[in-house]
């Protein structure tokens, strides 16, 4: 069998080949469940409106998005990075199971979110939006590929996403109230294993994955003991109420750096790995018109892409993160990407790192 052509272990080593989502075809979520403990609050009046539900993204939105993807693939490939693409797909299709039917798909936006690259084996995780269900569906001719080649191709069991998986009657904590026992509740129950693969980041031997309300305990460890004991995989507490996804609280730049969210996270409740690492500290981010359209947080600034372990893609408009990545000692590589925001994701969501130059080592 040939060599798997799929081998990423890191966050930061130098990138070979990615999978970049696209919006072409997108929808609006049609099951609002998990949208409303994770959409930001300033954002669910226009994102969360019923007469928007189940609809085609506006097609002003997708344009613009799609002419940011542009800019970001130019650099990619002025990196000489191999971009691949998921195959179009009809998302306005409803589809159900035995317990539960919804509208429609969403997109394929953000490959990151379905999809965890470790070392030679693309896993296909167990997503807790009903939504989401057949979002891999896209990705399957290159999974495929992959396979053919030599790369090892997992499937989480799929979760039922039965209405016990959530908490019936699941309210936010109030904005800045502590929970009693120090850790929150998140709106999935322990049912079964569900996470998304963007809760996770990678070093080497060290996964660092954050419970939230798309990825519960029973999660965390079945990828554990899937991967054995030759990974370690900590968890990373979140105190953001609408935690989902870590890679706009955490995020490995390079060895021994680390890039921290202080308001998602608590720095001295961080796991003791990173205690020997500099701990980076990202400015506030500068707000701008677009954010106040996206199902993603203002932290978006922090969904950065490294290309290796000198330059980070970053978006244009966050002057002061700019500045602060110099000041570290990268090489920022600025791109005006916001408008791809409204989708869900940035840089990091909207890639998928199939192929890194690195090797697989033990950093702490």
């Amino acid at each position: 069998m040939p060599a798997a052509v799929v081998c990423s272990h890191n966050e930061w080593d130098p990138l070979e080949e990615v999978v970049v989502g696209r919006v072409d075809g997108a929808m609006t979520s049609s099951w609002d469940v998990l949208d409303r403990v994770t959409v930001p609050a300033e954002t669910w009046p226009s994102y969360g409106a019923d007469e928007r539900r189940g609809t085609p993204m506006p097609a002003e939105a997708v344009e613009k998005a799609q002419r940011a993807l542009e800019e970001f693939l130019g650099i990619l490939r002025e990196a000489r990075v191999t971009v691949r693409r998921p195959e179009p797909h009809d998302f306005a299709r409803p589809f159900s199971s035995p317990a539960w039917s919804v509208g429609n798909g969403l997109s394929v936006a953000d490959p990151r979110d379905s999809l965890l690259v470790i070392g030679d084996e693309i896993i296909e995780v167990p997503m807790a939006d009903r939504n989401r269900y057949f979002e891999v569906w896209p990705y399957r001719p290159l999974l495929t590929e992959y396979f053919r080649a030599g790369a090892r191709w997992t499937a989480a069991p799929k979760p039922r996403l039965v209405d016990a998986q959530y908490r019936e009657g699941y309210e936010l904590p109030p904005a800045g109230e502590e929970p009693p026992d120090g850790e929150l509740a998140f709106i999935t129950t322990e049912l079964e294993p569900v996470f998304d693969a963007a809760d996770v980041v990678r070093c080497g031997r060290d996964l660092f994955m954050e419970r939230s309300h798309v990825t519960n305990a029973l999660g965390l460890e079945w990828l554990r003991r899937h991967l054995g004991p030759g990974y370690r995989v900590h968890e990373v507490f979140s105190r953001c109420p609408r935690a989902m996804h870590i890679d706009t609280s955490l995020l490995p730049l390079a060895p021994g750096k680390v890039l921290v969210n202080p308001e998602f996270l608590d720095l001295d409740r961080l796991p003791e790995a990173f205690r020997s690492w500099d701990v980076l500290v990202p400015p506030e981010p500068v707000v701008t018109p677009v954010m106040g359209k996206s199902m993603i947080s203002r932290w978006s600034s922090l969904n950065v892409l490294m290309l290796d372990p000198g330059h980070v893609v970053v978006e244009r408009a966050q002057e002061p993160l700019v500045k602060a990545f110099e000041q570290w000692g990268f090489e920022p590589v600025p791109c005006s990407f916001e408008d791809y925001t409204v989708f869900g994701g940035s840089f990091h969501c909207a890639t998928l790192d199939i192929r890194r130059a690195g090797t697989l080592e033990s950093y702490f």
